[in-house]
Order: C-alpha cells, then structure tokens, then sequence
C-alpha cells in the first residue's frame, strides 16, 4: 500500500525530468526519500521516521495544492512563468507538447543566424491540454497522500499501543 506514493512520485519525476521543471523534480526527490524512509520506520518499528513521513506528507499535499493553483492560474498564478524552472530555463511542462493526441510541429526562424533552440513550435489536436494532465497528477499524488498519512498515523498508534502496553507489565 505504501509503494504507490513513490511509484507515482517516480512516475511524476520522469515527466518533469523531461520538462526541466527543477521546482518538482526537487519536490519529487524529496517525496521519493521521505516514502522509503517512512517505509523504514514501518518496517524497523522506528515511529519518529513514521512521524517524520506525516509531517512531510502534509507538506506534500500543500506543494501539489499549489502546482494545481498554479496550472489552473488561480490567484494571479501563471503557467506561462519560469518559476517551476527556477527561471534558469526556458522549459515548461513536457505534457504541453507530448500530451496524448498532441500534433507538434517545429516551425525554425525565418532569419538566418538566429538559435535554433528559439525555434517556435505549434501544438495541435491535443486530446486533453496539458495543463490538465499537470493537474490530474496532483491530484493522485493528493490522493495517495491523503491514503498514506492515515495508514501512518494508524502504525504509529499501533506502536505507541504497544510501547504502552510493554511499559504497564
């Protein structure tokens, strides 16, 4: 049960690996971390690390509230912004030209001597936008959270049950 948080965050990481978002895939490593430390304090009955997995899970749940506010521009929010980028580049969701259904197509400049890297790409026939898909993802990743940070506040009550009981014989 506790596998498919980092499954999905693992999933998540390489879509955004493709898409040079800096700001998820740090987000991203952190959650896949923080998962197989909690997993370690379930399976080494360790309740700090379990403990240490809920508080970070409310953290996760909040950083993808944010990720569909900011897709879904609310609040002055922009998808169109550097800011998942660290604005270091100029690269956005990988979803935007590769969703399913997507008709891409490179258009180079017309001047000579200009980058390539500038080129302008148009986007066509996309099934859903990729906005989205940006935003059903984090909503899976709410979702498994949510799943997650009951079933560990469930073990760590089981462990302080017995930690109790060890201490009353």
């Amino acid at each position: 049960m506790k596998n498919e948080p980092q499954l999905a965050a693992l999933e998540r990481q390489i879509f955004d690996f493709l898409g040079f978002q800096w700001a998820p895939i740090l987000g991203n490593f952190l959650q896949i971390i923080v998962v197989i430390l909690g997993l370690f304090g379930t399976i080494q009955f360790r309740p700090r690390y379990i403990v240490v997995y809920t508080v970070w899970t409310a953290l996760w749940v909040t950083w993808n509230v944010f990720i569909i506010c900011f897709y879904l521009e609310v609040g002055g929010l922009s998808k169109e912004t550097d800011l998942m980028t660290f604005n270091i580049s100029m690269h956005r969701s990988w979803w935007r030209e590769h969703g399913p259904g997507c008709i891409r197509r490179v258009v180079r400049p017309s001047s000579p001597g200009t980058l390539d890297d500038y080129s302008y790409v148009s986007v066509t026939g996309c099934i859903i936008d990729f906005q989205y898909l940006e935003v059903i993802h984090s909503a899976i990743q709410i979702l498994l959270s949510l799943i997650g940070f009951v079933y560990a506040c469930y073990v760590i009550s089981i462990f302080m049950e017995e930690e109790d009981s060890c201490r009353t014989k």
